[in-house]
């Protein structure tokens, strides 16, 4: 049987991430993804944006990881040449209601170290014509990424560093301590060093690890966002997100860097109970409410301008009506077995976040 050092599951840009971090720490490093291609889930399906750090709790895992993953991936993006903008985001009010909405983010960003400005509906107008609000939160530090390039520029540093990604190479299960892992070939490999990275499929797996209390594992929820894109020019050159209701974010307008404006993504619980019953096809008749919610701060925006894009689902460890939970990146000290970790709800700000949970990753093995 093959003995390695370290088996990191998923090749999305977090397991990368994690792999990289641990390839340059100097253990033996393989990638095992099921696809054929590297990032085809999660990491695929999304805004491509870098979060600032706004929203989330201060203390939480969200927070410290988005605020210091933004900072390693700005680095990244530079020294590799991936490319991304430092665009900047505004979050927008329309009511009183909203522009409370708005001072409690100000107040978290400022706990987040998380720099802010406070915009009168006049000062955004002069910034974003287009812009309808009555009062804006400026983010100079929200940015766009070329999400397929980043993770390519990940997997470069991961092999130069003696680590490679093993395609077409799905975990069926795993016998933990000392860990060795079935393949869906039937083949078995050891490894001192289990990450399971699997996404939306990490807490199901997790489930055929021997060894792993099941009370450690959480459920697993299916929540699909769908993007809709601009036809024509954008007429703006930030972001611009509502003044957030409830946990959901709203239906923002986000940018890519040829500067295609596209709107979502929207919240759509799914009744599925594994990744593979998954639809990902967009529903052009869910357009009607992008329209109405995003003609609230841009009122031109034209009848017919909104065509079907693509869409997502966020790996969820919470249902509808139950408050969101930070992410859990479960290690030894959580479980109780040497050398796992488990990576659990990854969803927004992940991709921000992965280079700082890869560091994250590393503490805990190394604790």
């Amino acid at each position: 049987m093959e003995k390695i050092g370290a088996l990191v599951i998923g090749a999305g840009v977090v397991g990368l991430a994690v792999a990289r971090a641990l390839a340059q720490a100097g253990h033996e490093t393989i990638v095992a993804e099921a696809e054929t291609a590297i990032g085809q889930g999660v990491s695929s399906r999304n805004s491509e944006v870098i979060h600032a750090g706004l929203y989330y709790a201060p203390g939480s895992l969200k927070a410290k990881l988005c605020v210091r993953g933004k900072e390693m991936l700005y680095a990244l993006c530079a020294s590799h040449g991936v490319p991304h903008r430092n665009c900047g985001k505004f979050v927008v009010a329309q009511d009183d209601r909203e522009v409370a909405a708005l001072d409690g983010i100000a107040a978290r960003a400022a706990a987040n170290g998380v720099p802010v400005e406070r915009l009168t509906a006049a000062q955004a107008k002069a910034m974003e014509p287009a812009l309808q609000c009555v009062a804006a939160l400026s983010s100079p530090t929200t940015g766009i990424v070329d999400s397929h390039s980043l993770m390519l520029a990940l997997q470069g540093d991961l092999e130069r560093a003696g680590g490679f990604v093993a395609l077409g190479s799905p975990v069926e299960s795993a016998v933990l301590g000392p860990h060795v892992l079935r393949m869906a070939d039937g083949s078995e490999l050891q490894a001192s060093i289990i990450v399971n990275c699997a996404s939306l499929g990490a807490c199901a797996l997790a489930r055929r690890f021997e060894g792993l209390a099941a009370a450690t594992i959480p459920r697993e929820y299916f929540a699909k966002g769908n993007y809709y894109s601009l036809a024509g020019k954008s007429p703006f050159s930030r972001l611009v997100y509502p003044a957030p209701a409830d946990a959901w974010l709203g239906v923002h307008l986000t940018l890519d860097l040829g500067g295609q404006a596209k709107f979502g993504p929207d919240l759509e619980w799914l009744d599925v109970h594994t990744p593979r019953d998954i639809d990902y096809s967009v529903d052009p008749r869910r357009a009607d409410g992008f329209y109405a919610e995003a003609r609230r701060y841009w009122p031109a925006l034209p009848d017919g301008a909104l065509q079907p894009s693509y869409s997502g689902v966020r790996p969820k460890i919470h249902g509808p009506r139950e408050p969101a939970p930070d992410f859990r990146i479960d290690g030894p000290q959580h479980h109780g077995v040497r050398g796992l970790v488990n990576l659990f709800g990854i969803e927004s700000p992940g991709l921000t976040s992965s280079l700082a949970i890869a560091e994250h990753v590393l503490a805990l093995l190394d604790d």
